[in-house]
């Protein structure tokens, strides 16, 4: 498995659902370099309406990305797949807590070695997840009902992010916290405090995304779990230098690309 880094530590995971699928190996081999983690989002066409990747795609991608790969399975029976996934090349799973049968499935990834996650929907209360939370690596809060993109951010959900971050710090856990859906950059500086959590921006691109294209400022927060956007949101890098130094993600790590 490679190294997803200390837990609570800013993360970039870039979702591939916002990729050209027709190059899809090109777009991840391209945002190699600027990234942290890679976001797969598996959806089984039963779970929620849409269908996307299996593991052939998964095990196809491997080689042209040194990131740990962040598989969200979407999916109405996630243990039927776990070692499929595994043996293709994820680092880690993400099971939704709605399936059912968790305690199993958390122990099922654990001894596949894979890094163990667990989401929930919008409309799923924070006790659902909460038992689980000591026996989790990640834990995946939807702020958008998943299958779709380009859906609005649901700021309901912050009582929710607010809830696991109180009960992660009471009782010091190495936990990351990932928020997804709806999240760009009107949403994010604005709903940053509560949670003290990352953003995933997940606009859908259009078809021929390009990390070129649409520049945007996120700013890396001082207190960040992890963070996944697509392919077409990059980061300061792309802009001009003037700008880009309040950006402590790429000051502290001495990036200084030009435009």
């Amino acid at each position: 498995m490679i190294d997803p880094g200390p837990p609570g530590t800013f993360r970039l995971a870039p979702s591939i659902l916002a990729a050209d699928f027709g190059e899809l190996a090109a777009r991840v081999h391209e945002i190699d370099a600027e990234t942290d983690w890679l976001h797969v989002d598996v959806m089984d066409g039963h779970f929620v309406p849409n269908v996307s990747i299996g593991p052939p795609v998964v095990r196809s991608l491997r080689p042209y990305s040194t990131r740990f790969f962040d598989c969200h399975l979407m999916m109405t029976e996630p243990g039927r797949y776990l070692e499929a996934f595994k043996k293709a090349g994820a680092d880690g799973c993400t099971v939704h807590v709605e399936v059912g049968g968790t305690k199993s499935l958390i122990e099922d990834a654990r001894a596949l070695g894979l890094r163990v996650g667990l989401a929930a929907n919008p409309d799923t209360p924070f006790q659902q997840v909460a038992p689980f939370l000591g026996d989790i690596d990640l834990l995946l809060l939807m702020t958008v009902f998943p299958g779709f993109g380009g859906q609005t951010f649901m700021g309901d959900v912050m009582s929710k992010v607010v809830s696991a971050r109180r009960e992660v710090d009471q009782q010091r856990l190495a936990l990351d916290i990932e928020v997804d859906g709806g999240i760009d950059v009107s949403t994010a500086p604005s709903r940053w405090g509560p949670g003290r959590t990352c953003w995933s921006p997940a606009r859908r691109s259009s078809a021929r995304p390009s990390p070129s294209k649409r520049p945007t400022r996120f700013v890396r927060p001082r207190e960040a779990d992890s963070w996944h956007c697509n392919p077409t949101t990059t980061c300061c890098w792309r802009l001009k230098p003037a700008r880009r130094r309040g950006c402590t993600r790429h000051r502290t790590r001495g990036w200084g690309r030009s435009s």
